[in-house]
Formats: structure tokens, C-alpha cells, sequence
């Protein structure tokens, strides 16, 4: 951000406050998601069924079922399901804080230093009217769906597949909808601001596409696990790239705020 970054906003502008730690627990939160990929591997690692099992054939909800048994003409057996279950949880919750702390204000600016964030804007041809920005509105839209996906995420860790409870089914739909469609509008919100944008677009296009085709085969393709980390995966990756961006321009910014700092206390 340019030297006007310190400076009041403007009437009708809003610009956050990046030195805030509300901001970077929202950026490092959005970027902890990671932490699943890790436990998945491990919860395979100690996978106690009677095949060994496949990312491609086998259901994620599946590592995470409680009992040893036959569930939907599947064999399931995993002794690490609880391991499973709280990095479901843990990620919905890391989603859930993004979601709260980070603004719309600052997902506005958060990709291209030196720019304001526009609440409102004024009707053309009117001059006293005013209006939510499109940004802003884009801003608000990523928060509710990053924390439906959130809240879905912590329901399918509390309630494991073989609870055969339908809040399973509709913790893992919020969040593959939620994510997918805040992941395209993060990158429309971000579009030509930095190369991410694509990335992150890509990644919620993807998991929209194999959610669609997902409901139009119900599930019933030669690699079921695959179709269903084509909706999962991307919006771990696209949220966490999303989290990286962030927290390098609040790093950014608090640095170049020490620099400003240390060089008004030595000047004469």
C-alpha cells in the first residue's frame, strides 16, 4: 500500500485496519485449514479394513465412521476416526473465524496494495444517493458462504456418516456449496488485482463442476472418491491460498508501518 495508507478514509470509503489482530487471525485461520491433509494421511495410515484403502474408491466420510462394519456395501474400519473427525471439526472452525474476522473492507483491498475499499458509491446523474458497492456486496456474499461452509464442516465431524443421520449429508453439501461459490466470487472480487485470483477461481469452479456432475450420477461412477475430493480438495486449497494472500499483505503492511514508525521517531 502506497503512503496513503495511514491516512483517514474518505467520506464514503472504508479502509481496514491491517494492523488489527482481528485481521491476521482471520488471514492465519483461512490458512490452517491445511491441517486436514494431515490427518487424512495419517487416518489412512492406520485404515483397518478388509482392502486397503483408496482416495479413489473410498469415501472421505468413510475415515471417519465410528464403527467397524459394512456401511453401504462399503467395509469400513477406521481406528483413527476420532483423529478424522476433529480435523472435520477443526476446519470448520478455522472457516467459522475467517468468516467473522475478516471484513469485507479488507477482502476488498487484501489482494492489490494501495487501493481503498469502497462502500458506497453515488448514483450516477443523482449525486446524493448511495449505494452498496458491488465489491463490497461480493465481500459480504465470500463471508456467509465461507462460514456455511464452515458450519458444515464442524457438523460432518460431529456427525459421523454411520450416525446415519441426514445432518451428515447436509453438513458435506453446505460445505462444498459454500466453499465452491465463495472461491468464484473471491476471484471475480479479486479478478486482474493479482494472479491468485485465477487459481482461486479455478479451484471453485471445480468443485462446482464435480458437485453437478456428483448429482447428476448420484454417486455412481467407477471412482466415487475421486469425484469426491474433486468437490472436496479445491475448496481446502483455493481457502488456504485465499488465507496465504491475506496474511502476507497484513505482514506487509504492519512492516511497512514499523518502517514508517522508526523513521518519524529519527527524523529531526
Amino acid at each position: 500500500m502506497n503512503g496513503h495508507a495511514a491516512a483517514p478514509a474518505a467520506a464514503g470509503t472504508f479502509l481496514p485496519d491491517v494492523r488489527s489482530t482481528r485481521a491476521t487471525i482471520g488471514g492465519w485461520a483461512q490458512l490452517s485449514v491445511v491441517q486436514y491433509f494431515v490427518a487424512e494421511a495419517a487416518v489412512i495410515e492406520a485404515w483397518a479394513g478388509p482392502e486397503p484403502y483408496s482416495r479413489a474408491t473410498g469415501f472421505i466420510s468413510d475415515l471417519g465412521a465410528v464403527s467397524c462394519g459394512v456401511y453401504e456395501d462399503r467395509a469400513v474400519c477406521s481406528p483413527l476416526h476420532v483423529l478424522m473427525n476433529a480435523s472435520f471439526v477443526v476446519q470448520g472452525l478455522a472457516l467459522i473465524l475467517g468468516a467473522l474476522f475478516l471484513t469485507a473492507g479488507l477482502l476488498c483491498v487484501a489482494a492489490r496494495p494501495g487501493i481503498r475499499a469502497q462502500r458506497f458509491h453515488t448514483v450516477p446523474n443523482d449525486g446524493t444517493t448511495r449505494v452498496l458497492s458491488k465489491q463490497w456486496i461480493l465481500g459480504v456474499a465470500v463471508r456467509i458462504l465461507t462460514g456455511i461452509s464452515g458450519v458444515g464442516t464442524v457438523i460432518v465431524g460431529l456427525v459421523p456418516e454411520d450416525f446415519d443421520s441426514p445432518w451428515h449429508f447436509a453438513g458435506a453439501l453446505m460445505f462444498f456449496v459454500g466453499g465452491g461459490f465463495a472461491l468464484l466470487l473471491l476471484g471475480i472480487l479479486w479478478f486482474r488485482q493479482t494472479p491468485m485470483s485465477w487459481f482461486i477461481a479455478a479451484c471453485g469452479s471445480l468443485c462446482i463442476g464435480a458437485l453437478v456432475v456428483g448429482a447428476l450420477t448420484g454417486m455412481d461412477v467407477p471412482e466415487p472418491g475421486t469425484l469426491e475430493r474433486l468437490m472436496a480438495y479445491p475448496v481446502t486449497i483455493g481457502l488456504s491460498a485465499a488465507g496465504l494472500v491475506i496474511a502476507q499483505r497484513v505482514h506487509t503492511e504492519r512492516k511497512a508501518l514499523r518502517a514508517r514508525s522508526g523513521a518519524a521517531r529519527t527524523s529531526p
